[in-house]
């Protein structure tokens, strides 16, 4: 393999999952969280973690200077405006990394300049000469952007980035930010402007492409062709609107077609499918079953000619392993008999490397669970994973649950919350036994909240299997997503409704921060 890599040219892969990603409506995360998933950024492999925007508020501060000091391979980058101040504040929460990067960015659009910016284009090359030259003197990885660049006059494009390279960035990055540009367009305006940079040395061409026509991961790859050798992307495509590029469509792309694509990446991609699930749970945005690479659907097989050909020759339907992104193909994993060892080595063939505290957390979860189901799966485990060690103790804690219900029987539910430290106890009905449940645990916390939607689903197979919940609550103009999994369909219910209300008291401490709109 290190022999291959030799002859390709390689595609630095810049996550800005915590960044771009947390842009998701109800997606924020917190600074525990942040550095969960850079940690499992930086076993993935990606070379750059963009960490966030620190100017935007306090709390995005405080997260990019904790995953700053928590990882050590990738370059950590900030985010800023043109501004001095933003500069300074990016600069503060990043200089402790290992490898420390700046990203600057300004509007160059005619739409853009005139409405928002109010700036003229000679104001603009000014801004951007005076930005990258302040960026360059704190450090060596300096990236300019040109926000809303597809939509830009191309000449103003290259004098822009021309001046950018002239006051020491190492990267100019071309973000498609409406979703706007198609892949033979996209694949014209790179070429266009990377014919025309000075200098040309030690530079890097960078794409960040958004999903509004379904197209990201396909400008991107265009991109590519185009002389692009950076792609900007986020875990499971998260991001504000319709998302961004996906990590894992990019990357997967390029392992299985490198006769189109003759370039690789630093990516493990056996950390692929960690990285989605500990995404996935921490913003509460569930994966879509026929999502590429990281869906549930992604190797099933259903129909009967692609099943009987699949069983004769598994590369008959199957372009690459479920092995090869992190899925694993064993069906029962381990049983109520099985020990601390084994399930460690079960953990680590999933991708999972846990502390001893940690370890003993969940094998006595797994207890719990193994006594409840007579068959454990890879997914319980993954599940109780998520649910024990990659969530942050919260406001509200779910003790006691009970509930009754039945054909005769008014649906009531017995609730015991912790709520910072304190126990309380009520009791409720409803319409069903989760109505029961929502009504009164939400009157415990005193909310005045709207559940906009509710769905459940079967993380394994079987009637005894693990049920999964997620639901989307609103309070005011605040919207936060939880999840929840149990055997107990109820008790999931319940553990999301907690997990959203958590998510809802940390949107609700955090200041209001600025959207970047790359």
């Amino acid at each position: 393999m290190g022999e291959m890599k030799q002859l390709l040219e390689k595609i630095v892969i810049f996550d800005t999952t915590l960044r771009d990603g947390e842009q998701s409506p109800g997606a924020s995360m917190n600074t525990h969280e942040k550095v969960l998933v850079a940690k499992q950024l930086e076993s993935l492999g990606v070379d750059k973690i963009e960490a966030g925007f620190p100017a935007s508020s306090p709390g995005d501060f405080d997260a990019v200077r904790a995953v700053s000091q928590s990882v050590s391979t990738p370059i950590v980058v900030g985010l800023c405006r043109t501004r001095p101040e933003d500069i300074a504040r990016a600069w503060d929460a990043v200089k402790e990394a290992k490898n420390p990067g700046l990203h600057t960015f300004i509007a160059t659009s005619d739409i853009h300049m005139k409405y928002k910016l109010k700036m003229t284009r000679e104001q603009v090359l000014k801004a951007v000469e005076e930005a990258v030259g302040n960026c360059s003197k704190l450090c060596k990885s300096v990236e300019f952007s040109a926000e809303d660049a597809t939509r830009s006059d191309r000449d103003f494009l290259v004098d822009v980035f021309n001046t950018a390279l002239n006051a020491g960035a190492d990267t100019i990055n071309i973000p498609d930010t409406v979703g706007y540009t198609t892949p033979q367009e996209f694949y014209d305006l790179v070429q266009y402007i990377r014919d025309r940079l000075h200098p040309t040395e030690d530079i890097t061409i960078s794409v960040h492409c958004h999903n509004d026509l379904g197209l990201a991961t396909a400008n991107s790859l265009s991109a590519i062709l185009a002389g692009a050798r950076q792609v900007e992307c986020t875990i499971n495509g998260i991001g504000e609107r319709a998302g961004n590029t996906s990590l894992e469509e990019v990357v997967m792309t390029l392992n299985v077609r490198k006769d189109r694509y003759p370039f690789y990446t630093d990516i493990d991609t056996t950390q692929i499918y960690p990285a989605s699930k500990l995404v996935s749970h921490i913003t509460g945005i569930a994966v879509q079953p026929n999502k590429a690479i990281v869906g549930a659907n992604a190797f099933a097989h259903e129909a009967g000619i692609h099943q009987d050909g699949y069983l004769k020759e598994r590369t008959t339907y199957e372009i690459m392993t479920p092995e090869s992104v992190g899925v694993g193909r064993s069906s029962l994993v381990l049983g109520k008999h099985s020990g601390k060892h084994a399930l460690r080595n079960r953990l680590e063939a999933l991708g999972y490397r846990l502390s001893d505290e940690e370890l003993n957390k969940v094998f006595n979860r797994f207890k719990e669970i193994s006594d409840k189901k007579k068959e454990v799966y890879d997914a319980d485990i993954e599940a109780i994973v998520l649910e024990e060690v990659y969530r942050l103790p919260d406001k509200y804690s779910l003790k006691y649950l009970n509930v009754t219900s039945g054909t005769v029987s008014v649906p009531t539910a017995t609730v015991r919350l912790e709520i910072e430290g304190e126990v309380v106890q009520a009791a409720g009905f409803g319409n069903g036994p989760v109505d029961a449940v929502y009504k009164t645990i939400i009157g415990m916390a005193g909310y005045h909240a709207k559940l906009l939607n509710f769905s459940v689903s079967s993380i394994t197979g079987g009637t005894d299997a693990q049920g999964e919940v997620t639901v989307e609550l609103q309070e005011g103009k605040l919207v936060s997503i939880g999840h929840g999994s149990d055997p107990d369909i109820i008790v999931a219910s319940a553990k999301a409704l907690v997990n959203a209300m958590n998510r809802l008291e940390f949107l609700k401490a955090r200041k209001p921060r600025k959207n970047t709109g790359l």
